[in-house]
């Protein structure tokens, strides 16, 4: 079965005046129009297409890709706004509906906004909707406890920056774990930091605690190489300039200083950290 909104592997079946026509094997066809048919092809070969309905509400194939699919969030341009609602730039020759129903926010053409692309199961329709927490689910949680994760930056609270994790659950990055500006659709890696007993997520951009070590020091020794083996930061150097130089929080870095001054990599004395061999 042909699906909308996503990528299909079809059989070229005939070539005709306004395409090719493509099937699933299964009686479903599309068309594949003239600006999309490759240079060469055979009557028999397989390609892979994206399937949406035309401005005649037609199903049609498109070797473009969109920077969105069914099931997908992404950043997407407002390009107008009707009474019906926003129509929004995502690749394709149509541009992608949001109804003032799904506007998290009344759009604004020019605007960028973060959406979700689904299927309408009243009108069939391929549409974007800004209120994407009614697209994530917590109830049953798919990650654990210091897993790598995927991240989409969503929107800001009080207490930090809210991040789609994985494509199918919320969390949130607290304002002290943020070292380094982030913006709405923004992705990123992370990693779960905390699964609370509600099964929200903790998130922090940075690996945790003993595993955050190498990274960190890593980080500050490259630091060290770019400024000829010295920076003017020890052990009681204040969070705020800790956070301007290294992007990092002041127990993160001592942490790393600390295995750094171990493996005797560096020396710390009043007025900084010295590499040694650079003293």
């Amino acid at each position: 079965m042909i699906q909308l909104g996503e990528y299909n592997t079809l059989e070229i079946l005939r070539d005709t005046d306004p395409g090719l026509f493509l099937g699933d094997g299964e009686d479903g066809e599309v068309l594949l129009p003239n600006r999309y048919v490759p240079e060469k092809f055979e009557i028999g070969d397989m390609l892979e297409v994206f399937v949406y309905l035309d401005n005649e509400e037609r199903p049609v194939a498109s070797s473009d890709k969109p920077l969105i699919t069914k099931g997908e969030f992404s950043l997407l341009r407002c390009n107008q706004v009707n009474k019906y609602g926003a129509f929004l730039d995502w690749g394709l020759v149509k541009e992608l509906f949001c109804p003032f129903k799904e506007q998290a926010f009344k759009m604004k053409a020019g605007g960028w906004y973060l959406v979700y692309c689904y299927l309408d199961e009243d009108t069939e329709r391929l549409v974007a909707s800004s209120k994407t927490n009614r697209f994530l689910d917590n109830r049953e949680l798919t990650v654990s406890k210091f897993e790598e994760v995927d991240l989409i930056v969503s929107h800001p609270s009080e207490m930090g920056m809210n991040v789609i994790v994985n494509n199918k659950h919320l969390g949130l990055v607290f304002k002290d774990d943020i070292f380094k500006d982030i913006s709405i659709g923004d992705r990123l890696k992370g990693i779960v930091k905390k699964i609370r007993h509600d099964n929200k997520l903790d998130i922090s951009l940075s690996q945790i605690g003993y595993r955050n070590i190498e990274p960190n020091a890593q980080h500050i020794l490259k630091v060290l190489s770019d400024n000829s083996g010295f920076i003017p930061l020890h052990d009681k150097s204040s969070p705020e300039d800790i956070k301007e130089q290294l992007q990092m929080s002041k127990k993160s870095f001592k942490k790393a200083i600390g295995s750094l001054y171990k493996d005797r990599v560096i020396t710390i004395d009043t007025n900084g950290i010295t590499l040694k061999g650079k003293d």
